[in-house]
């Protein structure tokens, strides 16, 4: 009888679990159509989505301090905080909409939108802690991504699409301080829904929002050296030219391939990991491409800061979710049509150097870069 019961147990508690993770899927699912739902309410609102790369600057507010990080945000909010009062965070929200006097000494040590996002622990812990930017919003993390606590910050398991081209995903068309910047390169490249530090509306989804993915499922890093968290380094090679997308692929530990070997070299400390810090803008943290496909390796520079290739990835089998701009939520394989990997990237940087990827010209990345262009005329055959 014992051993009929354990045959029993092992032929049911595969079952048991495929459940429960089928269940977790759906959660995300939710989650992810109560933000684009929350992406149409403030379209709606304010007749523009909420800005990657917002809030305040050095112009308007003077008393930035650099160190400390309290003055200003340095134009790096991610549109997820906009996003708050619109998948009800509205009392989160408060927080971050009104000065804050954080050391307790009874002057105001934070204006409105709160401090700069790029702030470490240490910056929380001797500078004064600011509460919005550690906390876990239910709504933005995926039930399946088991990463909590330090050293992260507030995670979050879904990015903004920034297109099928990395040049000035990490800086757009203004600066820190709100100076214009780099106008020429930002059209050329930035073709997703979302331009960092640029107010973009749905008017400018010319491919249509069903056809087009406004954003996508990330992982969050849980310190183990998993390439689609923790960021390759690709040193001194520009990504963008031809035959450089997947520089980082030689890092990769042949036996186990989903993490990286031991003499990888990468980039970012304990704190500086993929969907480490909700609220900021750069891409290694809330930003996805549509360059390699779902669940490859994240590779950039040398700064955390810095423009790369971040795809999206889960922790779903065999794939991630995507929201359209529609609000339409779809399941994109691993295995999706990505084109030519060895083009180059569309721009018209100094060192472009494919002559097809002219600024207009259809994505390289085949149905999986179309897909996160919001205006390159692309056809597709083809549905997810």
């Amino acid at each position: 009888m014992i051993a009929i019961i354990g045959v029993l147990v092992g032929l049911l508690l595969p079952a048991v679990q495929a459940a429960r993770e089928a269940a977790r899927r759906m959660s995300c699912s939710n989650n992810f159509k109560q933000i684009g739902l929350g992406f149409h309410n403030y379209h709606s609102a304010y007749k523009q989505l909420p800005i990657h790369g917002g809030g305040t600057d050095n112009i308007s507010n003077a008393a930035y301090d650099g160190f400390n990080m309290r003055g200003n945000t340095r134009r790096d909010l991610s549109c997820l905080v906009g996003l708050t009062p619109f998948i009800e965070q509205q009392a989160l929200w408060e927080q971050i909409s009104t000065p804050r006097d954080l050391d307790g000494d009874g002057t105001v040590d934070v204006q409105a939108m709160g401090p700069s996002p790029h702030r470490s622990l240490s910056h929380h812990n001797n500078d004064g802690r600011f509460e919005p930017w550690l906390t876990n919003i239910a709504s933005y993390r995926c039930p399946s991504d088991p990463g909590v606590g330090l050293p992260a910050q507030g995670r979050t398991n879904y990015a903004v699409c920034s297109g099928d081209s990395i040049d000035m995903g990490a800086d757009g068309p203004v600066d820190n301080d709100g100076n214009p910047q780099f106008a020429q390169r930002v059209r050329a490249a930035q073709r997703g829904v979302f331009v960092h530090r640029q107010a973009m509306k749905f008017r400018d989804i010319l491919d249509g929002l069903a056809n087009t993915i406004c954003a996508g499922e990330i992982v969050t890093d849980l310190g183990d050296r998993d390439v689609r968290t923790h960021a390759g380094n690709s040193g001194s090679t520009p990504i963008v030219r031809m035959g450089n997308n997947r520089t980082c692929d030689a890092m990769r530990d042949p036996q186990r391939p989903q993490f990286w070997g031991t003499g990888a070299t990468l980039t970012g400390g304990a704190e500086e990991r993929r969907g480490y810090k909700w609220a900021f803008s750069r891409p290694l943290y809330t930003q996805m491409t549509t360059i390699l496909p779902p669940n490859s390796e994240v590779c950039m520079g040398s700064n955390h800061e810095s423009q790369g290739i971040v795809p999206p990835g889960s922790r779903h089998q065999g794939g991630c979710h995507v929201l359209m701009a529609d609000g339409a939520v779809k399941f994109v394989t691993d295995s999706i049509d990505a084109g030519n990997l060895e083009r180059g990237q569309v721009g018209n940087q100094a060192n472009h150097d494919d002559p097809q990827s002219v600024p207009g010209a259809p994505s390289p990345y085949g149905f999986w870069g179309a897909l996160g262009t919001r205006a390159s005329k692309e056809v597709l055959d083809q549905e997810l």
